[in-house]
């Protein structure tokens, strides 16, 4: 028992993250449980009304300890309080208040799964009281027997899940009395009860228990088993239905765990729920650590574009702005590059990105809009942007193809590869024009094709400079011990691997190198790459713990290139976002 005069001691451990004393994947009898039940003045949690705390300890069956105290709630306990549990004001004059309970409670339950009949009731009570005198709740995993008697009993077997009806069906030693120690014991019995029945669904670790409590669907109970046997290890997994076809393909630095997800009640998308329902299987593809899962994922949605994948399925839908040949070049959106072709920008996802880029050059150099094929002999009428004073009319050869060059073509392929000062410079000049004349919608406008233009080249020449290496080996400090290796060629992942701990790295790199694909070299900056698998690539070698171990060439971009301009961009992509916020609101 907990007496008034009792000493606190400073308590040691209150921050640790949540869970982290249980480990999910304990099984149920090697497991702590500490059982506890309140009694209250009524009311909502509001960091007192605490009568009585009863909590016992157990694991594998055994009693490991007892604690149970009335509390002091510092007000008047209302009469039919009184009535329901049989404690008097007179028996809460000498008990020590909440706050001198609270620290060998927490002492109590450190390390163990915290069980409750109607958990959030007793937990709400407890977080308060504790948010109210300065603890920090330890988050302790929760187990609620209410809900796992609503999952592993009948309507049959019980009419309902009150702690009385079921300390009834189980016989248990102590029958609760609404008195906080006799029903925490009373829910341990219930709890042991519940735990046998748990075998015949394949329930046996505490994680597993918790998430069975929860309220999944019908199909995510009957489907769990496909996350049977898969390893918990860096990887790509996918689902597959009855005639084999992918269904779904995603990546985890543990596809066991991860896979499991999607069977618990966190998983509340209906597009996945539509999706388990026609998996039939669970392929885990092994990988040797993050970087390669997430390629490997890359390459799978590119080639089989599962139907429940919404990103990276189709990489071929890329599309490209380049500068047409013949005399007057203009833009021109196109799917692929041809090995000829000097002037151009992207990849871009979308055609309407790349037509928001070329409305961007377009408000910065005098290039023709226009589709018709121009000749050096032939005059065409010119259209009403020549009148407009936005086009020099070519058409009309009021410009000659050397004057159109140096004045339109020259800036768009400098921009591209390598310095778009003059494009930037010429944009920002119509945007402060524009807000000087208070038009501010059409300076936002072209606010937004400044981003498009830089977003654009930025991410161009960071590719280009990766593709431009024909061969570059990187390595990072496993988690584990020893080293994650990559061996990346033309941009594309031609190897990966990890170097055992202890071990040198470098035959393990050799071993790689060996085995690795075979790369060509190609046009354009994602020749034998998808833009998100160079870019993912890219991630990994800028991070701050990675290495470059050896490179063919060297690793370089323009000096004034487009990387200079990324703050600008970043103001740019943030009063777009800005003012789309205010629109929506």
């Amino acid at each position: 028992m907990v007496r008034q005069e009792y000493v606190q001691q400073a308590l040691a451990g209150l921050d640790r993250a949540a869970g982290d004393g249980v480990d999910p994947a304990l099984p149920l009898y090697a497991t702590t449980f500490v059982v506890v039940d309140l009694e209250t003045t009524g009311g909502a949690p509001d960091g007192g009304g605490i009568t009585e705390i009863g909590a016992v300890k157990v694991r594998g069956g055994e009693e490991l300890g007892v604690l149970a105290t009335l509390v002091n709630p510092g007000v008047p306990i209302p009469p039919f309080i009184t009535v329901l549990t049989g404690i008097t004001q007179a028996m809460l004059i000498p008990a020590p208040p909440i706050e001198q309970v609270l620290p060998s409670f927490l002492e109590f339950v450190t390390d163990a799964v915290l069980v409750a009949h109607n958990a959030p009731y007793d937990v709400g009570f407890l977080k308060a009281a504790c948010a109210r005198h300065g603890y920090r709740w330890p988050n302790p995993r929760v187990l609620d027997t209410a809900a796992l008697a609503r999952r592993v009993l009948t309507r049959d077997e019980v009419p309902n899940r009150k702690l009385g009806t079921l300390a009834g069906y189980f016989r248990t030693a102590t029958q609760p009395t609404h008195r906080a120690l006799d029903d925490a014991k009373a829910t341990v019995d219930v709890l042991h009860g519940l735990i046998a029945r748990l075998g015949g669904h394949r329930v046996d670790t505490v994680g597993e228990a918790i998430e069975f409590a929860r309220a999944v669907t019908p199909t995510q109970r009957r489907k769990r088993h496909l996350a049977d046997g898969l390893p918990k290890v860096p990887g790509v997994y996918i689902f597959r239905a009855a005639d084999d076809r992918p269904l779904y393909v995603g990546t985890s630095g543990d596809i066991g765990t991860r896979v499991r997800s999607y069977f618990t009640a966190a998983e509340k998308r209906a597009r996945i729920s539509e999706m388990l329902a026609a998996a039939e299987r669970v392929e885990a593809v092994e990988c040797a650590h993050s970087l390669e899962a997430e390629v490997r994922e890359l390459r799978l949605i590119a080639a089989h574009a599962p139907p429940y994948n919404r990103r990276s399925k189709y990489p071929e839908r890329m599309v490209w702005l380049k500068l047409t040949d013949g005399p007057y070049p203009r833009l021109s959106v196109v799917r692929s590059l041809a090995p000829g072709d000097e002037a151009y920008l992207g990849p871009f996802s979308s055609r309407r990105a790349a037509e928001l880029a070329a409305a961007g050059f377009h408000d910065a150099v005098p290039l023709r809009q226009c589709t018709h094929r121009l000749s050096l002999r032939t005059v065409t009428p010119a259209c009403a942007l020549a009148e407009l004073g936005r086009c020099p009319a070519p058409c009309e050869h009021r410009i000659t193809p050397q004057e159109y060059d140096d004045r339109a073509v020259a800036p768009f392929r400098t921009a591209t590869a390598s310095d778009p000062g003059s494009v930037v410079e010429a944009l920002l000049a119509r945007i402060e024009t524009l807000a000087a004349d208070q038009r501010y919608e059409e300076a936002a406008v072209v606010r937004s094709r400044l981003a498009a233009v830089l977003r654009a080249t930025v991410r161009m020449q960071r590719l280009a400079a990766l593709a431009g290496i024909a061969e570059l080996a990187a390595a990072r400090p496993a988690a584990r011990g020893g080293w994650e290796l990559t061996l990346v060629r033309h941009g594309r992942l031609a190897g990966a691997g990890v170097s055992p701990p202890g071990v040198h790295p470098r035959p393990t790199l050799y071993a790689i190198r060996a085995t690795a694909e075979t790369v060509p070299p190609g046009h354009g900056p994602v020749p034998r790459a998808s833009a998100e698998e160079s870019e993912r690539i890219l991630s990994w070698l800028e991070r701050p713990e990675t290495r470059l171990v050896e490179m063919s060439s060297g690793w370089s971009s323009p000096v004034a290139g487009a990387g200079r301009f990324r703050d600008l961009l970043s103001k740019a992509e943030g009063a777009s976002s800005h003012q789309l916020s205010t629109e929506r609101s």
